[in-house]
C-alpha cells in the first residue's frame, strides 16, 4: 500500500497513498538531486536563517497514521512523527527510534527491536513499546476503519483482530496478537509468515507510535487540528491554517535533534502552478512543483530537479454500483481509447512514462530483477478502432443502446483537469462517448473513493514499499483499497499464491500471471509511470526527494 499506498496528484499532484522502504530500492532520488545523510548534516552557513519555504498541491487530510491513505499526509507524519526505521537518502531502511537492526530469529517470523533511550515525544515523554503494540492493535480494531490494517495484519493474529465481530471478540483477538512490550524499551513482533522486506515496513507511517492518553484525549478530532497531533519525529508541526497554510519547527526533544539544522519550515497549499511559480521567482517559495510549460524555461539550470516515482496513475471503475462498468468489454474499450503516449507528451510533459502495465518501472519483481522487465507489456495497446468494436460488443452483451452519462472523479489541481480534459476527449473523439468531469478538492476525491461513492475515477498509487506487491494486492476480492470491486477468482488465487510462495522465483512469476489477468480484464486502466518536475533553490542542500512513500524529508536540509 497501498500504502499506502495511497496515491498524488495525478492527475494530481497528490497521491494517495504511501511510503517506506523496502528491500532494495533503485532510484529513490535523483542524480542531480541533493539527498539526505543518516551519517550527519552539512553545517549551515552562518548568519543564514535555517528556514525553507514549500509550495505544497494538495490539503493533507487527517494525520492520524492508522486512518490516513494519503501522500500528503504522510509527508507530514514522515516530518512530526518517525518510526522504529526511517528511510535514509538511498531509500533503505535505517535505525530512528530503534537503536539497532532488528534481532531476527532464523524461521524469520520473530523481531526483537530495542528502542532508543533518548528516544522521547514531543512532549518530553519517553517513547515505549507500548506505544507501538497501542498504535498496532489501534489499526487492526474494525472500529478505527482503517484501510490500511490489512499491512498490520502481516503480524500473528492481526486478520483475527480485523474480522472480529463485537468489542468483547476484538479485545479477546487483540490480547492473543503476536505483538507485545518485553519491557518499556524492548518490542517483540511475531509474523505469521516470513517477509522479507518487513523491516523496511517498519518504516512506514502506518507502523508509527501513538499515544493512547493523548489519542484518548484528542477523542474525533485526533489528526484534524494543530493541537490534536503528536509525534516523535524531528519537527512538530507548530500551525494549520486549512486550505492555507501548515508550519513545521525543530523538536528539540528529537534524539537525533544535533543533526537537524533546519529550524522552520512553511508549507503552502497552492494549487495552480502559475501562482506557484510566481512564488518561487519572487523568492517566496524555496522548493516548488512545476508543470510541462515552466519546465522549458528551467531546462539545464541548477533549480530543476526531476522526481521519479514509483508511482502509477489509473482510471478506477466502480464495478458493482454501475451496472454498464460490470461489462469486461465496455471497460476494455474504455482504456484502449486512451492514447497514453499522447496524454504524457502533451500533458505532462514531465518525464513521465506512458504505462504498459500496472506496476511501475524501477519496482523490483522480489526475486532481483526489475518486474517491468520480467513481465514486459501487459496492458493493451491503444487502439481506437478495436476500443470502438469493443464498446459496442460490450454494450450489446450488457443489455444497453448507450453508455450513460458518467462522471469522472478526480483532484482539483491544475495537471488534474487538464488530464480529465484529454481522457474525456479522447472518449469523445474516439468512442463518441461524453463522459462529465467531475474534478474536488483531493481529500474529497480520496473520501468518494473510499466510500466507494463514484462512477470512475482519476487516481493515484504510490509504493508503500519496493515489491510488485504494494501495488496487486489492492485489486483482490474484497481488499481494503478495492474500491472499485474488482474481483476475479484466478487473480485472488495468484495473489495468495504469491503471499505464501517462498520460492521468489515463483513468487514473481505468480504476481507477472495475476498482473497480466487484472490487465486483460482492466479491472482498472493504467496511465502513466510517473514523474514530477521541481524547482529548488540551489542554497538549499540536503533535501531528499524519495521515489516513494512521500513528497519529501526535510531531516537533513541546511540553507546555505
Amino acid at each position: 500500500m497501498k500504502a499506502t499506498k495511497w496515491v498524488s496528484t495525478a492527475v494530481a499532484l497528490t497521491l494517495m497513498g504511501s511510503v517506506a522502504i523496502g528491500c532494495a530500492k533503485s532510484g529513490e532520488t535523483p542524480a542531480t538531486s541533493p539527498t539526505g545523510d543518516t551519517k550527519g548534516t552539512a553545517a549551515p552557513a552562518a548568519n543564514k536563517p535555517q528556514e525553507i519555504k514549500i509550495n505544497f498541491t494538495a490539503e493533507p487530510p487527517v494525520m492520524d497514521s492508522s486512518k490516513t491513505t494519503a501522500n500528503a499526509a504522510f509527508t507530514f507524519l514522515n516530518a512530526f512523527n518517525e518510526g522504529l526505521y526511517r528511510a535514509d537518502k538511498d531509500g533503505k531502511a535505517a535505525p530512528a527510534l530503534a537503536k539497532d537492526f532488528p534481532k531476527i530469529s532464523t524461521d524469520g517470523l520473530t523481531y526483537t527491536i530495542d528502542i532508543r533511550d533518548n528516544a522521547n515525544w514531543a512532549d518530553g515523554q519517553p517513547v515505549k513499546a507500548q506505544d507501538f503494540v497501542y498504535s498496532f492493535k489501534r489499526t487492526l480494531d474494525p472500529a478505527t476503519k482503517a484501510q490500511y490494517s490489512f499491512l498490520v495484519a502481516w503480524i500473528k493474529g492481526g486478520e483475527a483482530v480485523t474480522k472480529a465481530k463485537t468489542p468483547e471478540d476484538v479485545k479477546k483477538a487483540q490480547e492473543a496478537l503476536g505483538v507485545k512490550a518485553i519491557n518499556d524499551k524492548q518490542l517483540e513482533i511475531k509474523l505469521e509468515k516470513p517477509v522479507a522486506f518487513f523491516t523496511g515496513l517498519l518504516a512506514f507511517a502506518t507502523f508509527f507510535p501513538q499515544r493512547e492518553d493523548f489519542i484518548t484525549k484528542a477523542g474525533d478530532k485526533y489528526g484534524a487540528e494543530v493541537d490534536k497531533v503528536i509525534g516523535a519525529g524531528p519537527f512538530t508541526l507548530s500551525k494549520w491554517d486549512h486550505g492555507q497554510t501548515l508550519e513545521l519547527v525543530k523538536n528539540e526533544k528529537y534524539w537525533d535533534a544535533a543533526n537537524v539544522k533546519l529550524t522552520k519550515a512553511t508549507i503552502n497549499i497552492v494549487k495552480d502552478t502559475n501562482t506557484g511559480l510566481n512564488l518561487y521567482e519572487t523568492d517566496a517559495a524555496d522548493l516548488a512543483e512545476i508543470n510541462r510549460d515552466q519546465l522549458k524555461l528551467y531546462a539545464g539550470k541548477p533549480d530543476n530537479v526531476p522526481k521519479p516515482e514509483l508511482t502509477n496513475s489509473y482510471l478506477m471503475y466502480q464495478t458493482k454500483k454501475v451496472p454498464a462498468l460490470a461489462n469486461k468489454k465496455i471497460r476494455q474499450a474504455l482504456g484502449m481509447a486512451i492514447d497514453r503516449q499522447a496524454y504524457v507528451d502533451t500533458v505532462l510533459a514531465n518525464g513521465s512514462v506512458a504505462s504498459t502495465g500496472l506496476v511501475p518501472g524501477g519496482t523490483s519483481d522480489g526475486a532481483g530483477g526489475d518486474f517491468r522487465k520480467s513481465a514486459g507489456e501487459t496492458q493493451p495497446k491503444f487502439d481506437a478502432a478495436k476500443a470502438k468494436q469493443l464498446l459496442a460488443e460490450g454494450l450489446k452483451e450488457a443489455g444497453l443502446a448507450a453508455l450513460p452519462p458518467m462522471k469522472v472523479n478526480a483532484d482539483d489541481t491544475e495537471t488534474a483537469k487538464k488530464s480529465l480534459e484529454f481522457i474525456l476527449a479522447q472518449w469523445k473523439q474516439n468512442l463518441g462517448y461524453e463522459a462529465i468531469a467531475n474534478p474536488v478538492p483531493h481529500a474529497l476525491r480520496i473520501e468518494l473513493s473510499s466510500k466507494k461513492d463514484f462512477e470512475i475515477a482519476l487516481s493515484l498509487w504510490g509504493a508503500d514499499y519496493n515489491d510488485p506487491m504494494t501495488f496487486l494486492d489492492m485489486w483482490v476480492t474484497g481488499g481494503e483499497f478495492d474500491e472499485g470491486d474488482y474481483s476475479n477468482p484466478q487473480y485472488d488465487a495468484l495473489i495468495k499464491q504469491a503471499q505464501t510462495e517462498v520460492d521468489a522465483s515463483k513468487r514473481a512469476k505468480a504476481l507477472v500471471e495475476a498482473e497480466k489477468i487484472l490487465m486483460d480484464d482492466q479491472g482498472v486502466s493504467p496511465l502513466y509511470f510517473r514523474t514530477r518536475a521541481y524547482l529548488k533553490k540551489p542554497n538549499v542542500e540536503g533535501l531528499v526527494l524519495p521515489s516513494f512513500g512521500k513528497e519529501w524529508d526535510l531531516k537533513w536540509v541546511t540553507i546555505k
